[in-house]
């Protein structure tokens, strides 16, 4: 029989349908320079200087230095591209798209007690986008092999897939349709003899014996060049809402701690189509919809030491962010050759996976600034993350052992340096900032160093506020197609722009 015994295998499934990778522990645990736009304007480098929206959002610590109750919120314009190198191909892709990315208010008592040294209390409450995950590139190329083999083919993931699975597992039965198969064998024995089921229905394998018990198969295509052009937008945030409460006491120290309610929306399409001269087999359309969503919680806990009226200092430490995700899929597959003609396998069907837990690595920060009285102001933070001790839950899956061992393997300890600086003329403010991000990657090529500047004025009408920011950050990546076999990549120059625009006022 192909399917065995659905109840045992059934209860076996919540292990063997996961398809979560490297990627996507990585796409959760980093942040981007996000906020305000004073925020943005000096890099993000906040830490020891407070008194910002997204600055207490950095440091909770940050709101206890507000002398009056304030709001803000912020629009901006992200433009994103992206130049991509595949094999002998060139191709470039951008996108625009405009966003509220950042809103909150504090809330000041101050203590009426001279005598109590508890100066002043704020309680606050914010909403900041941490990430945006819009992404859109296009590779195209010619993928040539000189060794007797198809591992420059799109046949390459489905074969390797259906190595070892046997034949009986991925056939149809009598009466059985494509859409109730494909879900059956999603659901009863998992991803991978999913796939090597759409690559035996679609021709692109044939079983070395065809017998029900045959587990090994050969592709109906042979080696040569193929033309493969690859298509990949992304669409999606990471959000946090953070709950605030600071305090002031004497007149030096300054301490707090947030509240994090984070989540995630984030869907992603990819489309190859791959040709060839292959007349057995010449025409491959491959496509793969990812749908996530999922919230999680984190605290930081954060102080500013004013060590005289010049010289601030900070540090802050941001917990883990502990994840609960749901993911759904949904593939398409169509082949076109001279022996079976034009072959489509869709079986509009949406792959549901277990519910899954993830941690991301904590963060210490330190900061330091000096203030130029009421002329300007000078500021660096310093952060460290281990990207290695990221983890997939619960531990005790046997997948998700070998993909935190994957990740604490190709993962690493990353530094990240920001500067800012303001000068202050009259109502005027001109700000100016750089940040600079190692890579999370033990090899420094899968995601490459970030290097960012910005830019920015402000305008004090008094109790109001304005401030306009262009900020830009440019990184290299090299995108594996698959991570399956055909696993070459896509070489992504990546730059992203933002002109954001802010408003803040006193309560």
């Amino acid at each position: 029989m192909k399917k065995l015994n659905l109840l045992v295998l059934g209860i076996l499934s919540v292990s063997l349908t996961n398809a979560q990778d490297i990627t996507d522990a990585l796409r959760y645990s980093q942040n981007e320079i996000q906020g305000t736009a004073r925020f943005r304007a000096l890099s993000g480098a906040f830490g020891a200087l407070g008194g910002d929206m997204s600055a207490v959002s950095l440091n909770p610590a940050g709101s206890a230095v507000f002398s009056k109750s304030h709001a803000s919120f912020t629009l901006s314009n992200l433009e994103t591209n992206s130049d991509t190198k595949y094999f002998n191909g060139f191709n470039s892709s951008s996108e625009t798209k405009f966003d509220i990315n950042q809103g909150g208010l504090v809330f000041v008592f101050g203590n009426q007690s001279s005598s109590n040294p508890w100066k002043k209390f704020t309680l606050g409450i914010a909403y900041d986008k941490t990430n945006n995950f819009d992404d859109n590139w296009f590779a195209s190329g010619t993928n040539t092999n000189n060794d007797n083999n198809f591992s420059n083919s799109i046949a390459s993931y489905f074969y390797d897939y259906a190595d070892g699975v046997r034949l009986g597992d991925i056939s149809l039965l009598d009466g059985e349709s494509i859409s109730q198969a494909y879900s059956d064998i999603g659901n009863v024995f998992g991803f991978g003899p999913q796939q090597a089921f759409l690559g035996y229905q679609s021709y692109i394998l044939d079983p070395v014996v065809d017998d029900d018990n045959n587990t090994l198969y050969s592709a109906n295509i042979s080696n040569g060049d193929f033309n493969q052009n690859y298509s990949y937008v992304a669409t999606g945030y990471n959000g946090k809402m953070t709950f605030n409460f600071a305090t002031q006491y004497e007149d030096n120290l300054y301490l707090g701690i947030n509240l994090n309610s984070h989540f995630i929306n984030y869907d992603r399409s990819t489309s190859l189509i791959e040709t060839n001269q292959n007349p057995s087999l010449n025409y491959i359309n491959f496509d793969n919809n990812l749908s996530t969503t999922g919230n999680g919680f984190s605290f930081q806990l954060g102080g500013i030491i004013k060590l005289s009226p010049e010289f601030r200092v900070g540090v802050t430490y941001d917990s883990p962010t502990w994840y609960t995700i749901d993911e759904e899929t949904s593939q398409y597959l169509a082949t076109d050759g001279e022996d079976n003609g034009f072959i489509e396998i869709n079986p509009q069907v949406v792959n549901i996976y277990p519910r899954y837990r993830l941690q991301t690595p904590a963060k210490i920060t330190g900061s330091f600034a000096y203030i130029f009285g009421d002329k300007g102001l000078f500021s660096f933070d310093y952060s460290r993350k281990d990207y290695s001790s990221t983890k997939f839950k619960p531990t005790t899956d046997p997948f998700f052992t070998t993909q935190n061992n994957i990740i604490n393997s190709d993962l690493v300890s990353a530094s990240t340096y920001r500067f800012g600086a303001e000068i202050r003329e009259k109502q005027f403010s001109f700000r100016g900032g750089y940040r600079f991000e190692q890579s999370p990657y033990k090899n420094g090529l899968t995601v490459g160093d970030l290097n960012g500047y910005s830019f920015g004025i402000g305008f004090n009408f008094g109790n109001t506020k304005l401030d306009i920011t262009y900020d830009q950050a440019k990184r290299k990546s090299q995108n594996q197609l698959y991570n399956v076999g055909l696993t070459d990549a896509a070489l992504i120059d990546a730059k992203n722009s933002n002109i954001t625009f802010s408003l803040g006022f006193n309560i």
